[in-house]
């Protein structure tokens, strides 16, 4: 197998499989279930020794819950160690700066820095060593593979080249394959017309970006008058946020673009992120479980579900000897099978990748509401014009879901002399979204453009609830006189 079954693996940077050929590494991809646990079990084990030996962070946390690396003898046997969450890295790295006590490697052989934005707290540094940088590059170029990408294939990276390690990941993982990178970025004023334009000129094989862009992308070609149809790409392959695996924004961007739409990513800190990833036949994400091992747990006990039920992905690194993460807790939802996938792969699959996140789950009058479901539901209505915002409030101890939803230039057009058609409009969504959720919304149909874009991660929910509970606070409050002190005071 290349030479990969030794731990931590070397991989050889030369390797390139037949272009016609399926697989980049046959036999780990289609591996029966029981040879693969045995083979994810001994990395395992490598890893978590490496983690013992060489990290306090680990080392202290597993001693407080009474495990040791000699714990580890069955793949069932990890539900015993306990989970990392974002915040326990955070505060790590608060109590030891910069990278906490869980970098596992000499600071000569860090290769490469990113970390978080920071923007809801304090950022998250990711120490990487140069050895694992080029495993993250192979794991990446194997998965590309895997999506229909070829070496001389052009890619562009329409992405934020900053900190975020999405961008970098993408571009080491083409780089390896061969392909023709274009790291393009984002975030600059006017950046998306140059990009309309680049594409027009360069016609790239393959996109990466995140769905919310590419449809910002899509409008702003329409608005030069360009068919994105026209940018000839094959393969538009996307993370950062839920949109590539919801039906209808998948459908959406097919259609805009011509190009298929392949679904990826994990989380930054378990860097090669694309362990999760579509293949060419897309029908849902394969879990690499040789690249990083994932378990679908539930959110209370942490335990492993059963195939075909719900949970959250609990990740573990296999490859990794810098920050490796073990059994660190996504707090993301999903669902996982081990139904075959056309392809031939073995891994288990997402059949409906992330869709949502723990803490994005809204309870609104006892009813469980994602914003995902609401997207993927809009996406079906003609009319709809491919913006929508989700405003939660509470009146009178009353909890209402507002979905701010634009219609489309076509029918912005014909409204002005039907002016029943937007009524119609409203009412149709609004039914539609009733028999989603299980509650009905007040839907309010907004003009094309009136909603904000994103060239990032769309933020398309804002909650008021506390707005109406800080409001009831101050008025509990007694009236306090002109001119007195607080109780007590003279």
């Amino acid at each position: 197998m290349n030479g990969t079954a030794a731990w931590p693996p070397v991989y050889d940077d030369e390797y390139l499989p037949a272009p016609d050929q399926r697989y980049w590494f046959p036999e780990r991809e289609t591996m029966p279930a029981g040879e693969r646990d045995a083979f994810i079990l001994a990395r395992l084990r490598a890893t978590v020794r490496w983690a013992w030996e060489r990290s306090p962070f680990y080392r202290e946390k597993w001693t407080r819950a009474g495990v040791h690396p000699d714990h580890l003898r069955r793949l069932e046997d990890l539900h015993r160690f306990p989970v990392v969450t974002k915040e326990e890295l955070r505060a790590e790295q608060a109590a030891h700066p910069p990278a906490g006590r869980y970098v596992c490697i000499d600071p000569a052989d860090v290769a490469r820095v990113h970390g978080t934005s920071g923007t809801t707290g304090k950022p998250t540094v990711f120490l990487i060593g140069r050895d694992d940088w080029r495993r993250i590059a192979n794991a990446h170029a194997r998965i590309m593979w895997g999506m229909g990408l070829r070496p001389g294939d052009m890619i562009f990276i329409a992405s934020f080249f900053s900190l975020y390690i999405g961008s970098w990941g993408a571009l080491a993982g083409g780089e390896r394959l061969r392909a023709a990178c274009f790291p393009f970025g984002a975030g600059q004023p006017g950046q998306t017309l140059r990009a309309v334009r680049w594409l027009l000129e360069t016609r790239p094989a393959a996109f990466y970006g995140t769905p919310s862009y590419a449809l910002h992308l899509a409008e702003v070609a329409a608005s030069e008058r360009v068919d994105p149809r026209d940018f000839g790409l094959r393969v538009m392959f996307f993370s950062g946020e839920p949109g590539a695996g919801i039906p209808g924004t998948r459908r959406r961007i097919e259609e805009i673009f011509g190009a298929a739409c392949l679904d990826s990513g994990s989380m930054a800190e378990m860097t090669p992120w694309m362990s999760n990833a579509e293949c060419a036949c897309r029908s849902g994400m394969h879990l690499w479980q040789d690249v990083v091992y994932c378990q679908v747990c539930d959110p209370r006990t942490f335990e492993p579900v059963r195939y075909g039920r719900e949970g959250t992905p609990v990740y573990t690194h296999l490859e990794r000897t810098s920050q490796p993460m073990i059994r660190l807790l996504s707090g993301d939802l999903t669902r996982w099978t081990d139904d075959p996938c056309e392809c031939g792969r073995t891994y288990p699959r997402l059949p409906r990748g992330i869709y949502g996140r723990i803490d994005d789950m809204c309870i609104i009058r006892g009813a469980n509401v994602y914003p995902s479901a609401i997207e993927d539901t809009l996406r079906t209505i003609d009319g709809f014009g491919g913006e929508f915002q989700v405003v939660i409030s509470r009146e009178r101890a009353m909890d209402e879901l507002v979905v701010r939803a634009e219609y489309s230039a076509e029918v912005a057009r014909r409204a002005a002399t039907a002016p029943d058609l937007l009524q119609a409009l409203r009412e149709r969504m609004a039914a539609r979204l009733t028999a989603t959720l299980g509650i009905r919304p007040i839907v309010r149909c907004e003009p094309p453009g009136t909603l904000p874009r994103t060239e990032f991660k769309a933020r398309r929910v804002l909650d008021n609830r506390a707005l109406y509970e800080t409001a009831l606070a101050g008025a509990d409050d007694p009236p306090r006189r002109p001119g007195r002190g607080a109780p007590g005071q003279a």
